[in-house]
């Protein structure tokens, strides 16, 4: 079935590339008054065309962003469907983990740190958690590949995700959204907005995403046990202004979740294998996790989310001021039955077949069920800037920017019990850009960025009690245990980072454009596996040299859109996350380099008044460069001479670590393709039928550092569709919806110290939805 639906969508795609070249004449004259709307962004800080901008972006909006969560998905629903843009978790909706071009982090802990930047409302989302918040009344998302760091507040390594909310105006105007669906979906949206009084105007905007509780645990007996979601979400908006010169926006938001974390299945693989085996099914787990002694905990998940911001504006003489000081709080909670299956004490018939067995399904060395609690997550930023407002030639920027962050992480485990990591992170900033247009045709732009990044961990009293720290402590490479009673960890660096770009127009229609970055990426502590009895780790600074080319245009009388981009990069000391083991370490890593290079191809095309395509496709190949590095692969332990439960194809010096030089990025997919199609036709006089659908591709992806046959995938896709009606007179809208409309099987991740457990993709979501709009 699944190379059946793989042939369908090629056919698919070879058709809409097909129809694009035999009609693009016949385009050419018929589009004389339909094209392409055009497309502003924010990515240089100042508003511009998408076209002038000498970074790569994409941009999602209007009904190709909406149609993504139809379904009640949460912000992951963004992976694969923008070329060189990825994203996965291993913690159910929250803590999504995003790649820019191969670079991310697979660590799954609440602490980890990310080299993609969140932003929403201009405003940095650092930790995992509050990258999570759901995606609702969104005006425009933009996903800005490379390094930045020289305009935006919080500087990165490989990029950006940047949403913007539909923002107060004067006029009124509001609209409610429900979708109905299978497995008891239900998702409402609305909004509404207007002046409230003389030079000022507000906005409301709600969510609500509900899933009734779907996977049986059989091992229980219990239907419908869990998979499910309720998820509530809010923003107010106040706006005032007084004058063309000065506006106050101050926003509030909020969220609560009540759901499931990530299921994990044991053994839905056979050793030499990554297919999806006979233990796999969708509907079903046997699951015994119980950390409180009180039953089968069927993977909880609770977290809340406030925040506030206050973005003030001022327009002086040949001069804008803009201030952003924003607060954010979190806390929740998420267990996870790691091992996915049963480990029993004693035989029994687990699965009703008769057989006795000691676990199920298949072989599951011990169990494993922990619960991690995020307490007292604050966050604060602040970020000015200063910006020319003038028509010369020469155009400037500068701000600076302050993070303050600080939480602590209590991770419960049924065999070392609670602990907890305290971790604070401060870090300052200050920042330029300069543009000059050289003539009509040649912009030049350069920046400067120096960051100061401060790191601490504690963990324990100084005065209390004590816990075993096992390392190797006298470096004879056996590790050891010490009675510990604190543990204080503090790291901290500075450095300096620059931008070079050039932007030249060949002619109204196409513009060249090259780049070259250079990014930084501080520090890094993961103190997880003191709560498993294990030392810390810290990651040495990482510092990545980008360059890329590409070509912007507009072409058959503004009917085609076509973005090129080619990139290559070098990062020295790349920092990576080891996970794994025969113990599940999760250990900071630095390899000597790591390389990328690839490209994005970005289209759009109006074939005429009733068709619209678009297609992107990227290639990135990536690199780990250090002959010396080895991690511990699938559940592989030297003190048992244990190999690991995998195939592993990396070269292993000593027969049990495996070497990771030459292997791609972990979670780093080869190709990406996105295909998108509408075709619409009139119904009268106010309205029209229309049929849409969209397409992701997910080429060769490792999951993990080391290369073995169970975990890689290849060829992973989904696909969308919407067929509906839409009114223009009286604003109303109603479709029928489908997402993963083939019911793909697609694997996501994955745990390797235990068993082969593997987590998969959300199944077939099918339903109505019906949206009105007042103005």
């Amino acid at each position: 079935m699944k190379n059946l639906n793989k042939a369908l969508l090629t056919i698919c795609i070879q058709a809409a590339l097909f129809g694009q070249v035999t009609q693009a004449q016949e385009a050419t004259n018929k589009n004389q008054d339909k094209g392409l709307e055009q497309i502003t962004v924010t990515a240089q800080k100042r508003t511009q065309s998408i076209q002038e901008v000498p970074i790569s972006i994409a941009t999602l909006s209007g009904e190709k962003f909406e149609s993504m969560f139809s379904g009640g998905d949460d912000i992951l629903a963004l992976a694969v469907r923008v070329p060189g843009l990825y994203a996965e978790t291993s913690n159910g909706r929250v803590a999504p983990r995003f790649y820019i071009r191969g670079l991310g982090n697979t660590d799954f802990d609440l602490a980890a740190s990310q080299p993609v930047s969140i932003v929403m409302d201009d405003v940095v989302k650092e930790n995992v958690i509050l990258k999570s918040f759901p995606l609702f009344d969104v005006e425009q998302v933009e996903v800005i590949r490379g390094p930045q760091g020289t305009l935006f507040g919080r500087n990165t390594t490989a990029g950006i995700i940047k949403f913007d909310s539909v923002k107060p105006t004067d006029d009124f105007d509001a609209y409610a959204k429900l979708g109905l669906g299978n497995l008891g979906t239900v998702n409402f949206e609305g909004a509404v907005g207007g002046g409230l009084a003389e030079n000022v105007s507000g906005r409301i905007s709600v969510l609500s995403q509900n899933r009734e509780d779907w996977i049986n645990n059989a091992y229980t007996g219990e239907k419908d046990a869990f998979g499910g979601f309720d998820e509530k979400a809010w923003r107010g908006q106040l706006l005032y202004s007084p004058n063309e010169d000065f506006s106050a926006l101050l926003s509030v938001h909020g969220r609560e979740l009540d759901g499931t974390a990530s299921v994990f299945r044991a053994n839905i693989f056979n050793k030499g294998s990554n297919k999806l085996n006979e233990n796999f099914d969708r509907d079903v787990v046997y699951y015994d996790g119980d950390i409180d002694g009180k039953g089968a905990d069927n993977n909880p998940q609770k977290y809340e989310n406030y925040g506030a911001s206050l973005k003030l504006e001022f327009g002086l003489d040949g001069m804008n001021i803009t201030s952003i000081t924003a607060l954010e709080k979190a806390e929740g909670l998420s267990l996870g039955d790691i091992d996915g299956g049963v480990v029993l004490f004693a035989p029994a018939d687990i699965n009703g077949d008769g057989t006795k067995e000691l676990t199920y399904p298949g072989f599951i060395p011990f169990g494993a069920v922990t619960q991690d609690n995020l307490d007292d997550l604050k966050q604060f930023t602040q970020e000015i800037r200063f910006a020319s407002d003038t028509t010369d030639a020469l155009s400037w920027q500068a701000g600076a920017f302050y993070y303050d962050s600080s939480f602590n992480v209590t991770s419960i485990d049924g065999l070392f019990g609670a602990t907890t990591v305290f971790h604070e992170n401060t870090s300052w900033a200050v920042f330029g850009q300069t543009s000059y247009a050289v003539n009509d045709k040649l912009n030049i732009t350069g920046g400067l960025r120096y960051t100061y990044d401060e790191k601490s961990l504690h963990v324990g009293d100084q005065n209390v009690g004590g816990f075993c720290l096992v390392a190797d402590f006298d470096g004879d490479g056996t590790p050891e245990c010490q009675i510990q009673n604190y543990v204080d960890i503090n790291v901290d660096d500075g450095q300096v980072n620059w931008e070079l770009s050039a932007n030249y127009r060949l002619d109204n229609n196409t513009s060249l454009f090259a780049r070259a970055a250079n990014g930084f990426r501080a520090q890094t502590i993961q103190g997880r596996d003191v709560a498993f009895e294990g030392a810390p780790s810290v990651a040495d600074p990482e510092t990545i040299n980008s360059f890329e080319l590409g070509f912007k245009s507009d072409l058959l009388n503004n009917s085609l859109r076509l973005n090129v981009a080619t990139f290559y990069y070098v990062i020295d000391d790349v920092q990576f996350s080891a996970i794994g083991g025969g113990a599940n370490n999760t250990a900071l890593i630095n390899a000597d380099k790591g390389t990328g290079y690839g490209f994005e191809v970005d289209a759009q095309y109006v074939v005429n008044d009733n068709l619209m395509l678009t297609a992107g496709y990227s290639y990135n190949h990536t690199e780990i460069q250090d002959d010396t590095l080895t991690v511990l692969p699938c559940g592989a332990n030297p003190k048992f001479a244990f190999a690991g439960n995998c195939t592993v194809r990396d070269p292993r010096p000593d027969g049990i670590k495996a070497s990771i030089d030459g292997n791609p990025f972990p979670q780093a997919p080869e190709t990406i393709l996105t295909v998108t199609a509408r075709y619409s036709t009139p119904a009268g006089d106010d309205g029209e039928f229309y049929v849409y659908t969209d397409w992701a591709y997910q080429g060769k992806t490792s999951l993990f550092l080391y290369d073995s046959i169970e975990f890689t995938t290849d060829g992973n896709f989904e696909g969308g569709l919407r067929i509906g009606y839409e009114n223009f007179a009286e604003n109303y809208s109603v479709a029928l919806f489908g997402r993963n409309i083939t019911d793909e099987e697609n694997v996501k991740g994955a745990i390797d110290f235990n068993n082969l457990t593997g987590i998969v993709n959300q199944p077939r979501i099918f339903g109505i939805e019906a949206k009105i709009s007042f103005y």
